[in-house]
């Protein structure tokens, strides 16, 4: 994100000083073409020498300032694209504002029908436009166990191919190649090194969970965190040059390989920097998809204590340098994350009793997590947490997104019935529940230690830490369509919840939600039959819910009936695009289209609702949790 603005900035300031000259605002010591003296500049950085008698790399004065200068100038224009990003996000919110007011006294909604031609074009084209076909969060499996990973959307596609293309162009212009191999290679490697270490600051701003972006901008972690992976790989990519150039530097010029040797020896800084080159090759070697998905919990350690190694490494490397602070801020974002995050546990789970984690097992290799936190907060739909049960995973946390909150009636034995209202306020306590499917490693472990318990029932000390997400709101569409697959039900079951009560209540523009939901067996309905049952007594549910079940492996076709003219069961997959050419048909307001599930059901919808952008107001909304 940083590095794309440089090429602009550097062009732009050509252009400055030609147009200042053509006013006849130079002086006669002004008169040089302005990329002349650029490339004066670079002349004289050049003559640096490239290794110092510790094998060091020494920087001049001129070549800091034009660092300090362009990091100065750079901060400006980052500043303005966060408020440019910023205020398109405050346009949306108030045009969904207004609609939501707008369609409060509105049935039929016509005025949101039509949609802006020119936006449908830019969302069907680029923001929702897989990069080829129709793939997008379908994985691309290499077996039954091992996956290589999902395709970008051609804006995620655009903006990876810009930040590369920027590094690449901004490692090698202005490198003087004609003025013998000794130049290029010091030019070369000092390019490369600064880069690397002005694209940390981004790297590790998209990789923290607080990263305050995602809230400001409503963008998901999980497209921060693409970008994060392939800003990662061009930062190997660059120390990798950086560390190759001075390499043939001094076998050629400098005494061979006995001088490497001699210099790791003698010069912390060299060593340091060797030490930051492995860790660095070693995150790019064990980052690649397959083996994240695979060994996703050792993939995480293992990220972790390298990345730990890279940054001594790397300090020890620049650490008599005045860009020591480029990678000083990085380390800050990350301690400021982890304070965060630490003062977020202790405040949630520490307190009388603790958190406690009431884990039942389900059919179907799932567990219902029953969370009684210390000191819970406002549920919003969406919103996932990270759950810690040390006696199952030790320090590890992992994602569960929350599926139902309420508040659980507990009287203390020694007390009786709370008879005062202080009492019977102490007696509330609001409980969050999770569906967790069992896979490898944590979930198997939890599940195991669930089933050998009496009952298939265990209550375990945990600690949660969160809230994350949940930015995402429904409110102001007149038409709702929720697609679900198997464990995806988690992130759609509350805002069934949420939109049914806003209906009955006249605080939300919906007045026509669909939920469809794949499920493999029958059974699987108890996952969430408690908090159906109670969205299904809700006041008006009938006159804006209409719920759809497909039971794809149904074991006889006895199992499959429709308990009544709103709650419809079916064999078999659904025809997604079908389903949803059927709303739109008689849509009202504003569309949107919510999928949380497997890569091909996501796909299937996303596909269908490109097809019909531009004739109606549609809107796509994917949860899809990557790392």
């Amino acid at each position: 994100m940083f590095t794309t603005l440089e090429c602009w900035l550097l062009f732009t300031a050509l252009a400055k000083q030609t147009t200042a000259q053509s006013a006849g605002g130079g002086s006669p010591a002004d008169d040089t073409n302005p990329l002349d003296r650029v490339m004066e500049s670079n002349r004289t950085l050049s003559k640096v020498p490239p290794i110092d008698p510790h094998g060091g790399m020494l920087v001049s004065t001129t070549a800091e300032h034009l660092n300090g200068k362009l990091e100065f100038d750079l901060n400006y224009v980052v500043v303005a694209l966060i408020l440019s990003a910023l205020l398109y996000r405050i346009v949306v919110s108030g045009v969904r504002y207004i609609r939501t007011l707008t369609c409060l006294s509105s049935d039929r909604q016509l005025l949101f029908l039509k949609p802006n031609q020119a936006f449908a074009f830019i969302k069907k084209q680029v923001m929702d436009a897989p990069v080829f076909g129709k793939r997008h969060i379908k994985e691309l499996r290499l077996s039954s166990a091992v996956s290589g990973g999902d395709l970008p959307t051609r804006l995620e596609f655009m903006l990876i191919v810009g930040t590369l293309g920027a590094n690449i162009a901004l490692s090698v212009v202005y490198i003087h190649w004609s003025e013998g191999e000794k130049t290029v290679l010091a030019e070369l490697r000092n390019r490369t090194g600064m880069l690397a270490l002005a694209n940390l600051l981004p790297i590790f701003i998209l990789s923290a969970r607080n990263n305050p972006l995602i809230r400001l901008l409503n963008i998901p972690f999980e497209a921060f965190n693409m970008i994060h992976r392939w800003l990662g790989r061009i930062v190997v990519l660059q120390v990798m040059c950086h560390t190759i150039c001075y390499l043939i530097s001094v076998v050629k010029f400098s005494g061979g390989w006995a001088r490497v040797g001699l210099s790791m020896q003698n010069s912390p800084m060299i060593l340091g920097g060797f030490l930051g080159s492995t860790a660095a090759i070693l995150l790019l070697m064990h980052s690649p998809s397959p083996i994240r998905h695979a060994f996703y919990e050792t993939f995480l350690h293992l990220h972790i204590v390298l990345v730990v190694l890279f940054i001594v490494g790397v300090w020890i490397h620049v650490r008599t340098y005045s860009f020591l602070k480029l990678l000083q801020l990085p380390v800050a974002v990350w301690a400021l994350d982890r304070a965060f995050r630490l003062i977020s546990i202790f405040y949630r789970n520490v307190g009388k009793n603790g958190t406690k984690a009431f884990i039942e097992t389900l059919p179907g290799d799932a567990l219902r997590v029953t969370l009684s936190i210390t000191r819970p907060w406002t549920f919003r739909p969406g919103q996932h947490v990270y759950l810690y049960i040390p006696s199952i995973g030790l320090w590890t946390s992992h994602p569960f997104a929350v599926c139902w909150s309420e508040d659980e009636d507990r009287v203390d034995a020694e007390k009786g019935i709370a008879l005062s209202r202080q009492d019977f306020l102490a007696a509330k306590k609001e409980t969050m529940s999770l569906i967790v499917r069992r896979r490898t490693g944590f979930t198997d472990k939890l599940f195991r230690k669930a089933e050998e318990a009496p009952y298939g029932e265990i209550t375990l000390p945990a600690f949660v830490e969160g809230p994350y997400s949940g930015h995402q709101d429904l409110s102001s569409y007149g038409t709702v369509m929720l697609f679900a697959a198997g464990i995806g039900i988690t992130h759609q079951v509350p805002y069934v919840r949420s939109l049914v009560a806003g209906y009955a209540n006249n605080t939300v523009a919906c007045r026509k939600l669909v939920l469809v939901w794949m499920i493999q067996s029958p059974e699987h309905l108890e996952w969430i039959r408690p908090w159906m049952t109670s969205i299904l007594s809700l006041p008006s549910r009938r006159e804006v819910l209409k719920i759809m079940l497909f039971v794809t492996k149904p074991r006889s076709t006895k199992e499959i009936h429709s308990p009544s003219t709103t709650v419809l069961m079916f064999p078999g997959r659904p025809n997604v695009e079908t389903l949803i050419e059927l709303e739109i048909a008689s849509q009202i307001g504003a569309m949107a289209v919510s999928v949380c599930g497997p890569g091909p059901l996501a796909d299937d919808v996303r596909s269908a609702v490109r097809k019909r952008q531009g004739e109606r107001n549609l809107e796509l909304v994917e949860v899809a949790f990557a790392w």
